[in-house]
Formats: C-alpha cells, structure tokens, sequence
C-alpha cells in the first residue's frame, strides 16, 4: 500500500520505517499548532476496524541541543506517571503520553542530522484548546495542580535541566543588564521607562531563588510552559486528563508553574497589545485557577508554596517583560517578531500586569488563605 506523506517531509518514510507499527503506516499529515516542533499525525489502517492513529515528533535542536537529556527525562517522568496512575486505578493510555520504541528498542530515533524523533499513541476521544473560557482555565488550573500531586515523591534529582537557568530570574536580570550595557542597536535611549521599570524591581527578582536556597521552596518537578493547549481535554466531560508537551519538564518550583499560568490566563488582551488600557490583572480568574490549582495538588504543596504562589505569579510576569525587552535590545534575536517593536509591545503588557498584581498583591494573598 502507497505510502502518503507531506510534500515537504519526504525523509518520514525512513524514520517512519524505524519504528515498531502493528500494520504497516499509510499517511503521515502535518498536525497542531506548535512553533518549537515538528508534529505529524501517523495513520495506520488494519486489515478491519478502525484506523489508529499515532502523533510522530522531531525535536527542535535550536531549542534543545542535548536531546537525549529531554528524551531521558520524558521517559522517566512517564513511566512514573504510568505506574502512579495504574495504582491510584486509573486509565494510565490516557492519563499520560507514552513511547512506541523503535526496532532496535530504543525510546526513539536519532535521524543523519542529530534529531530525534519519538512516536506516541494518539490519545483519542480528546481536544488540544488553544482559547481559555473560565470553565477550561479552570480545568486546565485542576490538571497542572494534579500533575504536580502526581509527581510530588518523585526523584527530582534524578533529572536534568533540558534549558539552563530557564526560569531563573535572576539570570534573566543579568542578561538585561547585560544587554543593556551592549545596546548594540542603540535603542536603551527610547526606553528608559521600562528599563528603569526593571532595575526598580531588582530585589523582586531574587525573592523566588533566594527561598529555593534557602530550603523555605522545594524543589519539584516542573513543566514550565503551563499553557492551556499543554492539556489534553476529555471529549466528553471536558476535564482536564493529560498533560502533554513535556520537554521543558525539569527541576524547577511549583509556583512557577502556577504562575506563568497566571501571566497568560489571568488577563483578557493580546500579548502585544498596544493599548494599555486594555491589559488589565482579573483578580476573579486568578481565583478560578488558584482554587482548581489547589484542589488538583490535592493536598501535594508545602505551606510556603502556598504562600508564595501568588509571588510566582508576579514574577513569572515580570521575568517574561523582562525577556521581551532584553530581545529587544539585543535585537530581536530570540522571540519571532511581525513588526519592529512587536518584543516592546510585548513587555509593555507585561510590565501592565506586574503593576496590577502590586497594587492587588494583598488581595492575591487573600484569596490564598481563603482557599487553603
């Protein structure tokens, strides 16, 4: 049977044939949103019943170099995630990605040029959602809380940081200052405002590491990019049930997690808005998200991550500003952009909700202690 494959993906048919299929594969189809990596739909069709689909992934090797440290850690975090859901008598095909290892049993394949590429069973009956309602960002807030109940006793030593210092806030400030300090475009002049809207806030930037260090914060097995279309949705009770999208899972703090939800759900404009006065902190979706967060952790987070989850949310924020206008500086050089300021932009609306979150910072506490 001829195999059908994208026009511009001619070299699936060799890393299509290293893998072990029950039926030979007949098409391969482009499939999902993501910008970092290369995602295909693999359909193979029994000779009766229904086709099976599997999804096929190159990792990016710009955004992950060492690609046996991601691959090492994905599957030790899913096969802890199996065996934890097969004994709490859970459907562990559905609760957690899984590998389909190649002939020679590997967990995946390593093409001519250094890639990997790993096969998963397609999760059917199931949504990847790319627009929040209040009801989603709640059950997406219960996924990511239960994700870390899950993995609470797991041997966070024994992974590996798959970005360095990826969500270390100081390290971010450094590299601002670095940057500033180059200018190389001669755009710091512009800006002051938001440079010194930084530099203002230097001490912030430490609260998070300084307590990690200090034993106050664990830490814990992170995903590090909590976005909505990170989870797999149940067709039909539209719970939360899978968490996908596991490369930057690594050691790292909770409250981060928690945070950088916050940073992208917790508002209703565009990331670049240019209108200020359409970027706005919504303290009742913090709420909806902190209390299904709190329920899906189901007891898993230690009395200071309470406390400190809504500073994760001010300084995940804070950090992503700080990413953007350092880009900017730098010139562009990181983040994709669609106009010349567009990395401005983007850390102006996240300077606008830092602000919100300082002036609502009690209140964010508040709602904490309610729910705790």
């Amino acid at each position: 049977m001829k195999l059908y494959l994208p026009e511009d993906a001619p070299q699936l048919e060799r890393i299509l044939a290293a893998f072990s299929f029950p039926v030979p594969p007949v098409a391969a189809v482009h499939y999902g949103c993501g910008h970092i990596n290369d995602t295909y739909c693999v359909l193979c069709q029994p000779p009766e019943g229904d086709c099976i689909r599997y999804i096929l992934q190159g990792l990016s090797t710009a955004a992950f170099p060492d690609q046996a440290v991601v691959m090492d850690n994905f599957e030790k975090i899913t096969t802890f995630l199996r065996q934890k859901l097969l004994a709490l008598g859970e459907d562990a095909s559905r609760g957690t990605l899984s590998l389909i290892p190649t002939h020679g049993g590997n967990t995946y394949y390593t093409d001519e040029n250094g890639r990997a590429w790993r096969l998963m069973p397609y999760v059917e009956g199931t949504d990847c959602l790319q627009q929040a309602t209040p009801e989603l960002f709640a059950a997406s807030a219960k996924a990511f809380g239960r994700f870390q109940y899950l993995l609470c006793d797991f041997p966070v030593e024994t992974l590996r940081e798959t970005i360095v210092k990826f969500h270390d806030t100081e390290d971010r400030l450094l590299k601002f200052k670095q940057a500033l300090q180059a200018d190389s475009l001669g755009r710091a002049e512009a800006v002051r405002d938001e440079i010194d809207f930084v530099l203002a806030r230097e001490q912030d930037c430490s609260v998070l590491q300084s307590a990690l260090k200090a034993g106050i914060l664990p830490l814990r097995v992170t995903h590090n990019d909590t976005k909505l279309n990170n989870i797999l949705f149940d067709r039909a009770t539209g719970e939360g049930i899978c968490v996908i999208d596991l490369d930057t899972t690594m050691p790292g703090l909770s409250v981060n997690d928690f945070g950088d939800s916050i940073r992208f759900g917790a508002n209703h404009s565009a990331e670049d808005e240019k209108d200020l006065s359409k970027v706005n902190f919504d303290i009742e979706l913090y709420e909806i998200y902190a209390k299904s967060f709190i329920e899906g952790a189901h007891g898993g987070l230690t009395e200071a991550e309470l406390e400190y989850l809504p500073w994760g949310a001010r300084l995940m924020t804070l950090e992503c500003g700080i990413r953007f206008l350092t880009d900017y500086l730098s010139g562009d050089t990181y983040f994709h952009i669609h106009y010349p300021e567009q990395n401005l932009d983007r850390c102006r609306t996240q300077f606008k909700l830092v602000r919100d979150m300082e002036e609502q910072f009690e209140q964010m506490h508040a709602v904490i202690r309610a729910v705790c």
